[in-house]
């Protein structure tokens, strides 16, 4: 591949907490209660068969429920779960998108494995380096393909662009176009392989653009005089992207390693 993959960008498995505090499904309110009013770290806790996620009760769920009253019966059983492998600013958004704080994280098999916060994402991001985009991107291809490339600096259309992410998500879409509104969005990043577009950086800036009437944006631009083979051309003809139309839109809850309980519970 000609850039760094999605495994490069921080994952929920590298910042989530391990040692996860649990209470069984047969435990009472009032235990529950006791151990939440004891602590200074937790506000609920993940419902656990063993490893298995069955729910999550929080001091909420308690309130107007019976001291002898099983978890089981009070807990919330349709919850979002993350996997250990899903991108840290796909968890992000799922934790300010769906109002939690706290995201319990799950293996193939539904077995807890971790739970990422709201705090574990802001850790995430100040500890995490922010290299500028193009110079690592410049760096990676003349390393891969020998040659010395150019930067610049111009506007490009939007309808010359091939996309090369067949994917956005609608509410980081929503926060592109406030930017747009407000003269705060960055350039794009796009590759100029002899005369082809390639958006590398900026899927959701284009489509949040398009949206807007936008026809054309400003961009770094990455020149090829010579064409070249790039891994996220054929990526892009692999997924049948030829243009920004053809870009799909999504809603958070659907990212492929967000799940709940439930479904989990019906595959058993």
């Amino acid at each position: 591949m000609d850039v760094v993959s999605d495994r490069s960008k921080p994952q929920v498995k590298e910042y989530m907490t391990r040692d996860v505090v649990t209470v069984a499904p047969d435990s009472t309110v009032g235990d529950v209660a006791t151990r939440i009013a004891e602590s200074d770290e937790h506000s609920g806790f993940p419902v656990c068969e063993r490893r298995r996620v069955e729910g999550f009760i929080s001091a909420r769920d308690l309130l107007l429920a019976d001291d002898d009253e099983p978890i089981f019966k009070v807990m919330a059983t349709d919850l979002l779960v993350a996997h250990p492998d899903m991108k840290v600013t796909d968890a992000a958004r799922v934790i300010l998108r769906s109002g939690i704080q706290k995201l319990p994280v799950v293996d193939d098999a539904g077995n807890l494995v971790g739970i990422i916060s709201n705090a574990d994402v802001i850790r995430s991001q100040i500890e995490r380096a922010t290299p500028e985009k193009v110079g690592k991107l410049v760096r990676t291809l003349e390393q891969i393909h020998n040659i010395d490339l150019e930067q610049e600096r111009r506007t490009v259309p939007l309808a010359d662009l091939t996309p090369t992410q067949g994917r956005v998500y609608a509410d980081e879409l929503e926060g592109r176009r406030y930017e747009l509104e407000h003269g705060l969005a960055e350039p794009l990043v796009v590759i100029d392989n002899n005369g082809t577009l390639l958006l590398a950086d900026g899927h959701h800036r284009v489509l949040a653009a398009d949206r807007l009437g936008i026809d054309e944006m400003d961009a770094y631009v990455i020149v090829i005089d010579q064409p070249v083979d790039l891994g996220m051309a054929n990526t892009a003809k692999k997924e049948n992207l030829e243009s920004i139309d053809d870009i799909d839109v999504v809603d958070y809850a659907r990212h492929p390693l967000v799940q709940t309980t439930k479904r989990l519970q019906s595959d058993r």
